[in-house]
């Protein structure tokens, strides 16, 4: 197989009738037609629908090494520099087609099984390790470009550092029992973003564990036998794009994924019952700075986005020519700008590593991804402070369709739009940072990557700072 465009996506994971649970109910038909999802899945089917664009062919795809097809540029193993600047091109072109807002587009979860698998020697000859199985499933993957969510993080009972769990049925996912046929496991992880609208889950460990029946490191068809996505309350309030620009179009479920004693075949397991691998693999492997770099490609465009929506702000109703609004909008400016010379220096910089990948230099990404979480929710403030009262005033579709939209087109014109069109930017507006969607999206980057406060002691801890305590004593 090759690149999928998005009928073959959308009609595969209608196939699966993977078992996800909305509102207290099974979905039982077509889950692209239901509203929760079907907003997100037609945004991914457009995705891959650009794979098959035959002017940007050399930036979505390349040759698969092992069938000479075109494949997905996400899966893409970096070995030049020119790979690299291909693969965040690559990130950036399907980016601006959620203009940023879907944080777990396909290209994440490629990068992640691209950096693992080429890390997959780390677990020859290890206990319990299967690298085969890794490389494997990365093949598998890249040949007939399945989706994919993950889940790593386990439920929050009790966060204290000294608990263990010691309950008489799992709570978080576990090893329960090892068959001929594949381990079984039972219990549950929390937050797969896209559940239920991927192929696949991968479950892998995110360090820290202290018991080796949660040491493990899978995937399955999203379809497995005793797996269950639990969705949260949605935030798609109406199909309308003008009413809802955003959260009818980009809104990415977040599940709970349970697991009632659910067989993983040994062919699809990667490691288990390994606590060493478990807490060493994820930071040992390519994982971080391939995953920085394409979290990081995609928040520059998205910060591009919010500048164009802030200037639009502030050219609609004419306020241009006041210094704090100057200022506000030039802090916009300058987390771009900052963000983008943090990703070309992580580019400029990248070295070949030992499994062989052109690796993008860490210590810029690192700074971005601490950046961004606190410079992301004051951007979003500065919307909020620009549009003013306009953010609160913003009648729908319907409302201008009426017999009272004579009324809207005198008292809410612009200086430079008339009412509808003023309406529609200070929806967008709106959307993006004050509806549901909007906040989740602040909350989504304020722990993309995890803890803000883990993420910036982790840069403490292992930046190289003594070539600079040196050089002060030598002076």
């Amino acid at each position: 197989m090759s690149a999928i465009d998005g009928k073959t996506y959308l009609n595969r994971i209608n196939r699966l009738g993977t078992n996800v649970w909305f509102k207290g109910k099974k979905i039982t038909h077509n889950i692209s037609e239901h509203f929760a999802f079907k907003g997100a899945m037609k945004s991914q089917a457009s995705l891959y629908n650009l794979q098959h664009d035959d002017k940007l062919a050399d930036v979505m795809t390349y040759p698969s090494p092992k069938t000479g097809d075109r494949v997905g540029t996400s899966y893409l193993q970096p070995k030049t520099k020119e790979d690299l600047i291909k693969r965040r091109k690559m990130i950036q072109q399907w980016a601006k087609m959620s203009a940023g807002m879907m944080g777990r587009s396909p290209d994440y979860m490629n990068t992640v099984l691209m950096a693992f698998a080429s890390s997959a020697s780390i677990l020859e000859g290890k206990e319990n390790c299967f690298p085969e199985h890794l490389v494997s499933f990365y093949e598998k993957a890249r040949e007939q470009d399945l989706s994919i969510t993950h889940t790593f993080i386990h439920p929050q009972v009790n966060r204290s550092q000294l608990y263990l769990e010691n309950t008489e049925e799992p709570i978080s996912a576990r090893v329960i029992e090892e068959t001929d046929q594949g381990i079984v496991i039972k219990g549950a992880r929390l937050l797969a973003t896209q559940g239920g609208m991927t192929d696949e889950v991968l479950i892998f460990s995110p360090g820290g564990i202290t018991d080796r029946a949660n040491a493990f490191s899978c995937s399955i068809p999203s379809n497995a036998e005793g797996l269950t996505f639990i969705c949260r309350e949605t935030f798609v309030n109406g199909d309308s794009t003008y009413n809802y620009p955003l959260s009818s179009r980009f809104e990415e479920m977040d599940t709970i994924v349970v697991f009632d004693e659910v067989l993983v075949p040994w062919h699809r397991v990667f490691f288990y019952n390994n606590i060493q691998v478990a807490n060493t693999f994820k930071e040992q492997s390519a994982f971080l700075p391939f995953t920085l770099h394409q979290v990081v490609s995609r928040q520059v465009v998205k910060v591009e986005f919010i500048l164009g929506v802030a200037q639009s702000i502030v050219d609609t109703i004419n306020i241009s020519e006041y210094q704090h609004v100057q200022e506000q909008v030039s802090e916009i400016i300058i987390a771009l700008e900052s963000l983008k010379a943090l990703l070309t220096k992580a580019e400029v910089n990248a070295a070949s590593d030992q499994f062989g990948l052109m690796r993008p230099e860490e210590e810029p990404l690192k700074v971005a991804i601490s950046y961004f979480p606190k410079v992301y929710p004051r951007i979003v403030e500065i919307i909020q402070q620009l549009g003013s009262s306009g953010m609160v005033m913003i009648p729908g579709e319907e409302d201008f369709a009426s017999e009272i939209r004579g009324d809207l087109h005198q008292y809410l014109q612009s200086a430079t739009k008339n009412a509808a069109d003023r309406v529609k930017l200070f929806r967008l507006a709106w959307d993006l940072t004050m509806s549901a969607f909007g906040t989740r999206q602040t909350q989504y980057e304020r722990f993309f990557f995890g803890n803000p406060v883990r993420l910036t002691t982790d840069l403490y801890l292992n930046y190289n700072k003594t070539p600079y305590v040196e050089w002060m004593k030598k002076f």
